[in-house]
């Protein structure tokens, strides 16, 4: 499976915004783009002319670095959500929300989506009373999603118990740290979704 394997502190300040990629990391002080707040690179200080073509990359790219989605899955993530009924932005936010690693990360389980994606990867979640270790699978309403049995007592499970309370759920899942269990009561609603994207300048992207 394709994935990217470089600095995930890079993509931030390529961003020029904190994505929160390394979890615990992007709220120290040691978090790169508060010290060097401009894009990596030779040239990084320098001042870019932002087209209209340039928006709208940078806030795909924005998105797909959000979610941890490469370039050719975010397409079809694009395509399907296009084809559905409502507005396409909106669309892909709730695929891309309703992501088994972006609900496990989301529930407080994980520090970040790259620690959800391994956790699933390697399979301590169970959906629906079955292991699933595809972290590109989608919940769907009144979906259980928990810890299997056997994995219960590894240190991220642990530690999630623990800080309980300290992260917000969205109000489409309820997160229950002492059964390490999620309950999926409804898919998100634009209102819900905080990711800080415009989702039209995606479509716009992708319309051209």
């Amino acid at each position: 499976m394709a994935r990217y394997t470089g600095a995930d502190c890079k993509r931030c300040r390529r961003e020029k915004q904190k994505l929160f990629l390394k979890g615990s990391k992007c709220e120290s002080a040691k978090c790169p783009i508060e010290i060097r707040p401009y894009p990596p690179g030779e040239h990084g200080r320098g001042r870019t002319k932002d087209s209209e073509y340039l928006l709208q990359l940078r806030e795909k790219q924005k998105c797909s670095r959000i979610y941890g989605v490469l370039e050719k899955q975010f397409l079809g993530y694009y395509k399907e959500a296009n084809q559905k009924t409502g507005k396409t932005g909106e669309n892909l936010l709730r695929i891309l929300e309703t992501r088994l690693d972006n609900v496990v990360y989301r529930a407080g389980f994980a520090k970040s989506r790259d620690h959800a994606r391994q956790l699933v990867r390697h399979g301590h979640i169970n959906v629906n009373g079955r292991k699933t270790d595809i972290p590109s699978a989608r919940v769907a309403v009144n979906d259980i999603i928990e810890v299997r049995e056997g994995s219960r007592n590894l240190t991220p499970f642990q530690v999630a118990q623990a800080e309980a309370g300290e992260k917000t759920v969205p109000a489409w899942l309820e997160a229950i740290p002492s059964k390490l269990r999620i309950l999926v009561h409804s898919l998100p609603e634009r209102p819900v979704i905080d990711t800080q994207v415009q989702e039209q300048l995606i479509v716009e992207l992708y319309s051209k």
